[in-house]
């Protein structure tokens, strides 16, 4: 197949000969690349940078197996300068004909040392600082999960929001194939992940700005566009809804939703970079390109009101099976 036609992937003019070429980079990101999906995987191989100095971001959903994770990361950090990722539920499922069948946070530290050897940053790493043209920026990977607190409409616990789902026959495969181990639950894994992570971000120096880059959203709002909201429980955790006006943040970077987008909140910019599915791009294209640029920021200022989506949002997603 060959992969849809982006003459300027990553929102400006690429090089005639298509190399890499010198001087200052950007910082560049893209998620849910779902690399096992036979059209997906040329698209993998079509990222570039256009410049040697061009840092990418992969919020998550690269692939299910560990050997197709290696293969796009391996790929992308040969291209890049330097590549930062953080999971997707997808790289934590344990799919039955995996070679690799760890699970739950075992599984999880099998893949930081996966990309340790590929030279690419995780959430367990020191936050690298980006050298943007204002002085240093740190990328902060996020690996946060949820935990049902995004219920489905009308509903007031996690057993009624999965009623609802399960009524509607809207349910996320997480509940088959990502296991919590050893915690009793993902929810416990989630505010497990979320104390820690706090925690470092607190600590970070409040001068320096972040990136916080991560797999699912950091506030509810981008799920109310979803065709599904019973989808929505498994896109996030309330518990993070005002980290971007406690911390430092420059810009907050996420898929899982499939609908690459850009929207404001508090004056703050939130980034979906998904490819998504065959299916998907084949119907919407990629209007914002292959590769999304984060920083130096060429959009758009931020709207008078903040707090919806805009007239940039993209079609709604179906959800099911981010």
């Amino acid at each position: 197949m060959t992969p849809p036609s982006d003459p300027a992937p990553h929102g400006a003019p690429a090089p005639g000969d298509g190399s890499p070429q010198p001087g200052r980079g950007r910082l560049l990101a893209v998620s849910d690349l779902h690399a096992a999906v036979s059209d997906n995987r040329p698209i993998v191989e079509s990222l570039r940078p256009t410049s040697d100095a061009d840092w990418l971001i992969v919020a998550g959903d690269v692939a299910e197996r560990p050997e197709d994770i290696r293969w796009a990361l391996g790929l992308l950090a040969e291209r890049f300068a330097h590549v930062i990722w953080t999971p997707g539920n997808h790289e934590l499922w344990t799919v039955s004909k995996d070679p690799v069948q760890l699970r739950g946070q075992a599984r999880y530290d099998h893949l930081v040392e996966l990309c340790r050897e590929l030279g690419v940053t995780t959430p367990e790493d020191p936050f690298p600082l980006w050298p943007g043209p204002d002085g240093p920026v740190a990328i902060a990977p996020l690996f946060l999960l949820y935990d049902y607190t995004f219920r489905a409409p009308g509903t007031h616990t996690k057993e009624e929001s999965l009623a609802v789902a399960h009524e509607s026959g809207i349910v996320c495969n997480d509940e088959y194939l990502l296991h919590p181990d050893p915690h009793p639950t993902r929810e416990d894994w989630c505010r497990a992940r979320v104390a820690e992570t706090g925690r470092r971000l607190a600590e970070h120096d409040p001068q320096i700005p972040l990136v916080l880059a991560g797999h699912w959203p950091l506030v509810r709002e981008p799920t109310s566009v979803m065709w599904y909201p019973e989808f929505a429980q498994w896109c996030g955790t309330e518990l993070t809804a005002d980290w971007h006006r406690r911390f430092n943040v420059a810009a907050v970077v996420y898929g899982h939703l499939h609908i690459p987008r850009t929207t404001w909140y508090d004056g703050v910019r939130f980034e979906e970079v998904s490819i998504g599915y065959p299916r998907e791009w084949r119907e919407r294209g990629h209007p914002r390109g292959l590769l999304r640029q984060i920083l130096p920021y060429e959009g758009e200022p931020a709207p008078p009101e903040q707090t919806g989506a805009g007239p940039s949002a993209q079609p709604r997603t179906t959800g099911g099976t981010s």
